[in-house]
């Protein structure tokens, strides 16, 4: 017979076992996903002299920012030569209102499927989460034909008051754009995340007279702090990132997004490719989703599995 000693030995031995594979194959995995980050972060501070005779994954030599500042304010765009700031803001001022349009509609729409419920609510729920499964490419036609809508819309506000109001704008066309295609997404979040929200409140505040936006804004929205950081990371990720929209509906001007100028600064060419330049610039584009993820992103999860047991 085995001793209960031995047993509680081999039991242990087994447990290190596992975790040393599990740790293992984590970092591994680790490295491996790092590792592009690695050489773009190293490449943008060595000088081309030591990335052309140099190891890719060694080391900067003499770590220089010039890259990051050419990348900034000199390098070329397409036709023009001052930098990717100018598109860097151009991506700043389309997330920003994009994110909160549509983090706050998609509560207001969780908060009504769940808690105002309506003859079909189940229908609608129904349609706004099959759109979630539409592929980008398939609306870029029926969009593009609704902004063109839009801008001739633009066109005569102008001409009657002197203000098109922002309609026929690239970079409110992509606004409204990436609102319309993640309300699927943020309503999805929200109403599962209401879901399993206590109703009684709800009750509770109707009964002492309370109304629908004063329910909403003083109950709901206090209590959806983690929904709304799950939301916010994932609306933003997906509006920054995004490169066929912004490629469709920006055109090639001074409108254009950061994705896609970084794009076009690839593809410019002055004689000699300029890696550490372009790394630089790839960086400062990866900057703020890095920044999301840094401060908000041990929320994440959290947010997600808020909703996930009622009660």
């Amino acid at each position: 017979m085995t001793s209960p000693i031995a047993t509680s030995q081999n039991s242990t031995n087994t447990r290190w076992i596992g975790r040393t594979v599990i740790y293992g194959l984590l970092l591994i995995f680790a490295v491996l996903y790092l590792m592009p980050l690695f050489v773009m972060l190293t490449t943008s501070f060595k000088t081309m002299d030591e990335i052309q005779n140099g190891n890719m994954l060694a080391l900067p030599q003499s770590p220089t920012f010039d890259p990051w500042i050419k990348a900034w304010g000199e390098t070329c765009v397409g036709l023009t030569c001052a930098g990717i700031k100018g598109y860097f803001w151009n991506s700043i001022k389309m997330v920003v209102p994009a994110v909160a349009i549509s983090t706050i509609m998609g509560a207001l729409n969780g908060y009504v499927l769940t808690k105002w419920r309506f003859p079909g609510h189940t229908l609608v729920f129904g349609l706004m989460l099959f759109a979630c499964f539409i592929p980008f490419q398939s609306v870029l036609l029926p969009m593009a034909t609704i902004l063109g809508s839009l801008g001739r819309f633009g066109m005569t506000l102008q001409n009657a008051t002197g203000w098109n109001f922002g309609f026929g704008n690239p970079t409110v066309n992509l606004v409204f754009v990436h609102v319309v295609y993640g309300l699927g997404f943020t309503t999805l979040f929200f109403r599962n995340f209401y879901e399993a929200f206590p109703t009684e409140l709800v009750r509770a505040a109707q009964v002492d007279g309370a109304s629908f936006f004063q329910i909403f804004r003083r109950i709901m929205l206090p209590n959806s702090l983690p929904i709304i950081v799950v939301t916010v990371i994932y609306q933003f990720t997906n509006i920054w990132n995004d490169f066929l929209f912004a490629s469709a509906y920006a055109g090639t001007g001074d409108t254009m997004p950061m994705t896609v100028a970084l794009n076009n600064v690839v593809n410019t060419s002055t004689g000699v490719v300029e890696y550490n330049v372009n790394m630089a610039a790839a960086m400062i584009a990866a900057v703020p989703t890095l920044i999301v993820y840094i401060l908000a992103g041990r929320y994440f999860v959290r947010g997600l599995m808020a909703g996930a047991v009622k009660g």
